[in-house]
C-alpha cells in the first residue's frame, strides 16, 4: 500500500490541486501552543461528511495522546502544526507539499464517525511524521522503507491500545467509555491479520529467516503491504519501551534516508541517535532480531 504521496508544486500548472485543498473547507484550528509534535496545533481541512470537525479533532487529539504521551520526542525537526485533512481516495498518505515548511500535512479516507478507523490512520501517518518524514525531501526509498512501514504500522497499533486504555478511564464524548471495547477489537482484529501473515511468510522461523527471504524483494519494494509480515515483530519491540518510541524521532536524518542497505541504515540510525541523545535501543533490537539465528 503506497502510504505517502510527493508533489512538486514548482511548476504553475501544479499550484492548483493545493489551492484547492485549502478552499474545501475552512480550517479548525483545535489545540494551542506550538512546542512539540505532542503539542503542535492541529488544523482539519477536507470534507468531514457527517462528521463535525470538532468531533474528529476529538478523537485524533486522543489518539496523539495515546501514540505521543510519556514519549521523549528528540528530533530537531518536529513540525509546529499537523494538518489532517479527509478525502475520498485509496490511501491516507502524509503530503510531502512545498507550502508551509513548518506543517505536516496527513490526509485520511473516512467514513462519517468512524472513528476506529480514523484514529487508526492518522496513527500510522504520525508515525512517519514522528520518523521525519514530512517534510518535501522525504520521498520514500527503498530498500528500507519497508522498515519505516513497518515500524509505523506498529507505532499505531501500540497507540491504538492505550488511546482505548485513555478512553476508558476518561471517554472524550459523555457516557461513551464503552466505546473503548470497540478500539480494542478494532485493533485485535488487525493485529491478528498481521499474526496470520507472519506466520504464512515462515517467521515461525525466525525473523533472519524471514528477512533473507525477502531481502531482494525489498530492493524494490516498500509498501506497508510488503511489510505485513514484519508489523507484529516490531510491535513487540516498541509495545512497553517507550525509549524504543523515542528512537524513531532519529530516523532518517542523514543524506540518503531509507535508500542506504539495511546495515549502513542502522549505522545511521545509531549515529543519529547518539546525535539527538535519544535512547539509542530500538536499531540495537533490532539487529539483535537479524542475529537471533
Amino acid at each position: 500500500m503506497k502510504r505517502r504521496c510527493f508533489l512538486s508544486l514548482l511548476g504553475a500548472g501544479l499550484l492548483l490541486p493545493i489551492r484547492r485543498a485549502l478552499a474545501w473547507t475552512r480550517p479548525s484550528e483545535v489545540v494551542p501552543g506550538e512546542t512539540d509534535l505532542l503539542g503542535a496545533r492541529l488544523q482539519l481541512g477536507g470534507d468531514w461528511g457527517g462528521s463535525t470537525p470538532a468531533d474528529a479533532s476529538v478523537v485524533i487529539g486522543s489518539m496523539r495522546a495515546g501514540c505521543l504521551e510519556g514519549v521523549a520526542l528528540v528530533s530537531d525537526a518536529q513540525p509546529k502544526r499537523l494538518r489532517i485533512d479527509n478525502k475520498t481516495g485509496k490511501n491516507p498518505s502524509v503530503w510531502l507539499h512545498s507550502g508551509n515548511s513548518t506543517t505536516a500535512w496527513v490526509t485520511v479516507i473516512v467514513g462519517t464517525r468512524d472513528w476506529c478507523n480514523l484514529a487508526y490512520q492518522f496513527g500510522h501517518e504520525l508515525g512517519h511524521v514522528l520518523c521525519n518524514s514530512w517534510e518535501r525531501n522525504a520521498k520514500p526509498r527503498n530498500p528500507c522503507q519497508w522498515l519505516e512501514e513497518a515500524l509505523a504500522e506498529a507505532f499505531t497499533l501500540r497507540g491504538l491500545g492505550r488511546m482505548a486504555d485513555g478512553w476508558a478511564r476518561s471517554p472524550p464524548f459523555p457516557n461513551d467509555a464503552a466505546y473503548a471495547t470497540s478500539i480494542r477489537d478494532y485493533r485485535e482484529t488487525l493485529l491478528a491479520g498481521y499474526r496470520t501473515t507472519a506466520l504464512a511468510q515462515g517467521m515461525a522461523a525466525g525473523f533472519p529467516a524471514w528477512f533473507a527471504a525477502h531481502d531482494v524483494f525489498f530492493e524494490t519494494h516498500g509498501g506497508l503491504d510488503d511489510a505485513k509480515g514484519a508489523v507484529s515483530t516490531m510491535l513487540g519491540l516498541l509495545e512497553d519501551d517507550a525509549d524504543a518510541v523515542a528512537d524513531l524521532g532519529a530516523l532518517n536524518r542523514w543524506p540518503g534516508r531509507s535508500g542506504i542497505p539495511l546495515p549502513d541504515y542502522l549505522d545511521r540510525w545509531e549515529e543519529s541517535c547518539a546525535q539527538l541523545g535519544a535512547p539509542n535501543r530500538l536499531p540495537g533490537k533490532i539487529r539483535a532480531l537479524l542475529a537471533n539465528r
